[in-house]
């Protein structure tokens, strides 16, 4: 395997291993970004003709600050700025018939190619497993898709669709509501979890026997798999109500209450948490009501309970509210803002979330980006560059990691290959 330069990319646990990224949109980059922030060397190959998708994404920053458009060269899509730091850019047009060599000899001296196409898509391009295998038998190969390697060919996937096919939408909200797409786009974000969860495992495996590896991850599983944590079909039988609005009845008090000014979290459900709400709330008494006085009983009149707790804040705002739960010590929390939330002090303190870095801006004041909530004692963190632009290492990885002369590289540049 190659072993990349002595700069960054030598830093982090998975420092000296090689990713070549075939991914675009998100799911696909964000797991490679995971990997590039453990200190693998991603080499993102993208279409010469655009590049990857993201880089079409409104808005965009530049000299100018936000826009819609872009004004000009110097504005980059938000969504590149954020998902490929930390990857080097080389483009390839994976339609042309040159491109299969070009390809193997990459794979040839690397640890592990991602792809995001449709199932069957890479094989149809010459890229995919059975082509990088005979390339590299000891290559760790992730394909993640919709629906899985043997969930059909051709069959696209977007969040919306796996969020609505997952069961996930009619999870939250209260009976009477449509159904909820969650805001963030949880299976473009969860799945790669579980790619990068399978790709070490592979890579460990591949330690003990020299063998590679197809690693197969579906954006259906990952976030039904999610959803089945809960048994729906157990609270069906029993006739518990399966969307249950702010709280969770069979525990109550669990969920979200309303105050003054906005709303908070509590979770108060065992005997002792409430007898300590109750002293909280200045209404001791409600410790001898036999509606809330043992669990079960608190189970069965949650709406009641949640009118008392909602009575006591309407007259408090949410910091005052949490401020005396907490001091009772109980777990409360404020319902903030996303914008708020990426501020906090802890998160930013830990680098879980980061400011958003323009190439040639630098930090890019106001806008901040996903971090990867990893930390090691021993490791040193992987400080990520910039996004790359389209091609900007296509000739230096090709002659580091191939092996081309700058003739070779020349004809393929000149044969519209690169």
């Amino acid at each position: 395997m190659t072993t990349p330069p002595d700069d960054q990319r030598t830093r982090g646990p998975l420092a000296g291993l090689v990713v070549i990224d075939l991914t675009r949109a998100l799911a696909g980059p964000v797991c490679t970004l995971i990997l590039a922030a453990l200190g693998a060397e991603v080499i993102k190959v993208e279409d010469p003709l655009g590049g990857d998708v993201a880089r079409g994404n409104a808005p965009y920053v530049g000299p100018g600050g936000l826009t819609m458009t872009p004004q000009g060269e110097g504005d980059l899509s938000l969504a590149l700025l954020t998902r490929c730091r930390g990857k080097e850019s080389l483009t390839l047009d994976l339609k042309h018939p040159a491109a299969r060599d070009v390809f193997a000899d990459l794979v040839a001296r690397a640890d592990v190619v991602v792809e995001n196409f449709s199932a069957g898509t890479a094989d149809r391009l010459g890229v995919g497993y059975r082509s990088a295998s005979a390339a590299n038998p000891a290559i760790v190969y992730c394909s993640i898709s919709g629906f899985g390697q043997d969930g059909g060919e051709g069959i696209r996937a977007m969040d919306a669709l796996i969020q609505a096919l997952s069961g996930l939408m009619l999870a939250s909200g209260g009976p009477e509501d449509p159904p909820i797409r969650v805001g963030v786009p949880v299976a473009d974000v969860l799945t790669p979890l579980y790619a990068v969860v399978g790709i070490l495992a592979a890579l460990s495996r591949r330690e003990r026997t020299g063998v590679g590896e197809h690693v197969d991850v579906s954006m259906l599983g990952a976030l039904t798999s999610l959803v089945a944590v809960e048994d729906w079909a157990a609270f069906e039988a029993l006739g518990q109500p399966l969307r249950t609005g702010p709280t969770l009845p069979r525990l109550a008090p669990f969920g979200l209450y309303r105050a003054a000014d906005g709303w908070f979290a509590l979770v108060a459900p065992q005997d002792r948490m409430a007898a300590a709400l109750f002293d909280a709330m200045a209404r001791p008494e409600l410790n001898d009501d036999p509606r809330f006085a043992t669990r079960d009983s608190r189970v069965a009149h949650a709406d009641e309970l949640t009118v008392e707790i909602e009575r006591w804040a309407a007259g408090r705002s949410a910091a005052e509210a949490v401020a005396t739960l907490v001091g009772a010590g109980l777990p409360a929390a404020p319902v903030r803002t996303p914008k708020e939330a990426v501020l906090d002090e802890r998160v930013v303190r830990r680098a879980e979330t980061l400011p958003v870095v323009h190439p040639d801006l630098g930090e890019v004041a106001g806008l901040r980006t996903a971090g990867v909530p990893i930390r090691f004692v021993d490791a040193d963190e992987t400080p990520l560059a910039p996004a790359p632009r389209l091609g900007e290492h296509t000739d230096a990885l090709l002659a580091r990691v191939a092996g081309y002369s700058e003739g070779r590289i020349a004809q393929l540049r000149s044969a519209g290959v690169l």
